[in-house]
């Protein structure tokens, strides 16, 4: 290890060289004993020289001071477009997992020492430049997905830009006194394309909060288990006026036209098998038992999740078809809940919204073209 941080600080202080690291968690740090002094604490970063930079009350020190804390995420936003290696960030876009960020123990602006290459939308540093002399040490993100060639390809290709970039240097209090014919034009036409993409961030995270809860409800589709599928099903009968309450069962509706236990389940099979059924008729017969719950029967079947829903064979078995035509209850599959859902958002009729309930709760049997798909 010491021969390594030596090799280290030789290329970044000596040859001026760029050193490319991952930003990783510091990991478990090994305890070496000695028994000539004391001991000495490893982890992933140990390897690195270390640098202490002083700027008025500021000082930075790395990394001693600096924090590697835990958090992953694919929120990466660059934070120096014209930097090579916010280059390298920008065409690894949607590959980038950041497993770590960067913090100062001391919250020292780190603006003030380095170069903050990209951040999430929470502000804290996933990617940055440290300075060492004339030398660079370039912390960057992991990519998952990527081919090592071409990762290693891009590297080199920011390397070789970076090399000719001037080495950061905090700008002094007094510097804007000093400007170049023809800087103000530009700082000004800068600032206002700052403010434009200001405002199109904030526009793309307004759309996008829009969008979010519209795009849940193709959950249904496609998604399985009780944190997933049962959600997005749950908010489809929300959005054609049923109310949901806490209960023992998967889903108890309420509306004026009546109530109802649903029983959601999906499979990656093509047939839902009886034991569905039976479950639900369990709920329903303990609320008939009890005699203060729904005696409607609602059953939401996902049968071949793989396959486009308009392709899909028959998502059940005969027997729980058999069950439910007996027993009253609807048989839905989430393709036919899928197209009452788009049906209650294109007519935005309570009247409407109300037929598809009424349509729901007065089935017996398998559920078919009532919504529009």
């Amino acid at each position: 290890m010491m021969k390594r941080r030596e090799e280290a600080a030789d290329l970044l202080f000596k040859a001026g060289g760029i050193l490319v690291c991952r930003l990783r968690p510091r990991g478990e740090p090994l305890e070496v004993m000695s028994l000539d002094g004391p001991g000495e604490r490893l982890d992933r970063y140990s390897f690195l020289p270390s640098v202490s930079l002083v700027e008025k009350s500021h000082q930075f020190t790395f990394p001693s001071n600096s924090r590697f804390l835990a958090r992953r995420g694919d929120d990466v936003i660059t934070a120096e477009p014209g930097h090579p290696f916010a280059h390298y960030l920008a065409q690894f876009q949607g590959k980038i997992i950041y497993q770590a960020v960067y913090q100062d123990l001391l919250s020292t602006p780190i603006d003030r020492f380095a170069t903050v290459l990209a951040r999430n939308k929470v502000g804290d540093a996933v990617a940055l430049e440290i300075p060492f002399a004339e030398g660079r040490l370039v912390l960057l993100p992991p990519l998952e997905g990527v081919p090592p060639t071409r990762e290693a390809e891009a590297l080199v290709e920011a390397v070789d830009a970076a090399v000719v970039r001037p080495v950061f240097a905090a700008e002094p209090d007094w510097l804007p006194a000093y400007s170049v014919p023809g800087e103000d034009r530009l700082q000004d036409e800068l600032r206002s394309l700052v403010e434009r993409r200001e405002a199109l961030d904030a526009k793309v995270s307004e759309i996008s909060t829009q969008l979010q809860p519209l795009t849940q409800y193709r959950r249904i589709l496609y998604t399985q288990g009780r944190f997933t599928l049962l959600p997005a099903v749950a908010e489809s009968f929300r959005l054609l006026g049923f109310t949901l309450e806490d209960s023992n069962c998967d889903l108890l509706l309420r509306s004026p036209e009546g109530d109802a236990i649903a029983g959601v389940v999906s499979s990656e099979e093509a047939v839902i098998d009886v034991e569905a059924y039976r479950r639900l008729l369990a709920w329903v017969d303990e609320a008939r038992t009890a005699g203060d719950g729904p005696e409607k029967g609602v059953l939401v079947v996902s049968g071949s999740r793989e396959l486009d829903p308009k392709r899909r064979p028959t998502q059940f078995s005969p027997e729980v078809l058999r069950g439910c035509k007996s027993q009253g209850f609807c048989l839905l599959t989430t393709y036919e809940l899928y197209k009452l859902v788009r049906q209650a958002l294109e007519e935005k009729d309570e009247a409407a919204r109300a037929a598809l309930r009424q349509a729901i709760l007065s089935c017996a049997g398998e559920f078919r073209g009532k919504g529009r798909g």
